[in-house]
């Protein structure tokens, strides 16, 4: 039997004060209430620990007036992961929510799609509404560690250990890659911003950051055949993460290998 991974899915911070119009396109309903969380992601088994993007820093967190609960590195030390212990870790993009904290693992190597790279630091980012979501200080922390030796650059889907893959999707950001990964549950798909929500990919509204509408569209198609359920397509900020899937540990903590406890409707 092929080994499996076990996931988890840690709240690092929200942001309650939220309305539906900043996270869907063309919603007859704008007004009301549409609070966001904010993850990182755990792929572990005995041996190998690889770590979901990296989310941002109380540094970010203060220039941006959005306050974390907690620094990611305290997130994962909640369930006794020392940063130290990650040898990989996968940057489904660079936007400044899940590439704050690259100088904290010293011990890993970054995954990313050349396309989101060349992106970042392009002539996109003369443009104020594509270079928003984005923070220099990030960017110029992958480009050190491009200059370090310690980044693999992929164009397309690839491997990155048995049973996880990640897939170009493209979208919300020229590079954004979703990750699949096999749990004793079946496939599961960590979207990430493929999907902010199960509502954008359920519901086909498209979330207001956007380089390219149409891939983001096509993008729902992917993430959907990459899971073996529509819970087990995680989005990237849906507070119903936490309600979908078992608490483990502290509060904030998901486990999302052993599938959903309930489902959509």
């Amino acid at each position: 039997m092929e080994q499996t991974w076990e996931v988890y899915a840690l709240k690092y911070g929200d942001r309650p004060g939220r309305t539906r119009n900043e996270s869907f396109l063309f919603d007859d309903d704008h007004a009301s209430p549409h609070p966001i969380d904010y993850f990182i992601w755990v792929i572990k088994r005995p041996g190998r620990t690889i770590l979901v993007d990296t989310g941002y820093d109380t540094e970010e967190a203060k220039r941006r007036g959005r306050p974390i609960l907690m620094h990611p590195v305290e997130a994962l030390k909640s369930i006794n992961i020392a940063p130290e212990e990650i040898d990989t870790v996968i940057v489904t993009h660079l936007h400044y929510d899940h590439a704050g904290t690259l100088d904290s693992f010293p011990n890993a190597m970054f995954h990313i799609q050349a396309s989101e790279m060349a992106y970042a630091t392009g002539p996109c980012m003369c443009m104020s509404a594509l270079k928003m979501p984005f923070s220099v200080e990030h960017v110029v922390q992958m480009v050190k560690h491009v200059y370090s030796g310690k980044v693999i650059f992929y164009e397309g889907d690839a491997e990155i250990a048995p049973g996880v893959t990640v897939h170009a999707i493209g979208g919300h950001s020229k590079g954004l890659m979703s990750v699949r990964v096999k749990t004793e549950a079946g496939w599961l798909c960590l979207a990430s911003d493929a999907s902010h929500f199960y509502e954008n990919f359920m519901a086909k509204k498209a979330f207001p950051i956007v380089v390219d509408v149409e891939a983001m569209y096509r993008g729902w198609e992917i993430i959907q055949s990459l899971a073996s359920s529509t819970e087990q397509c995680v989005p990237g900020h849906d507070p119903l993460v936490l309600d979908l899937f078992p608490s483990v540990g502290p509060t904030g903590v998901v486990r999302l290998d052993r599938g959903a406890t309930s489902r959509i409707s």
